[in-house]
């Protein structure tokens, strides 16, 4: 692990740009930094070169496609993302959500919106 944040925004399997040499093979410049575990506190990062940023983003499509616990619907789900809860900001904890609760939530926004916002046609 190359770096601890503080509170951060963005979420986890996001990338960055890389800083110093590779966590795993150190004789190797790093050409990409990925986020790992967030939450409210911070962040984890990590720094890899091109061999295991490879193998990482392998690891991370496998890892999607296994069925995960929907964090708000409370079922399993082959589709969750991490997403932060609107009302709970920007810095607020991290969820496994399903695209159907995503979607539910996008479509209660843009109801609102249309309810509160008076577009010109």
């Amino acid at each position: 692990m190359s770096d601890v944040s503080g509170p951060i925004s963005t979420l986890p399997e996001s990338v960055h740009p890389a800083q110093g040499m590779c966590d795993e093979h150190p004789d190797r410049p790093a050409t990409l930094r990925i986020q790992g575990e967030t939450d409210s506190f911070g962040a984890e990062f990590f720094d890899l070169c091109d061999e295991c940023a490879n193998a990482t983003r392998a690891e991370i499509k496998a890892d999607r496609a296994k069925p995960r616990y929907c964090d708000w619907c409370k079922t399993m789900a082959t589709d969750t993302r991490p997403h932060r809860d609107v009302d709970e900001g920007f810095y607020g904890r991290v969820y496994d959500v399903c695209g159907e609760c995503r979607r539910r939530e996008s479509e209660s926004f843009a109801a609102e919106f249309a309810e509160h916002c008076d577009w010109p046609e």
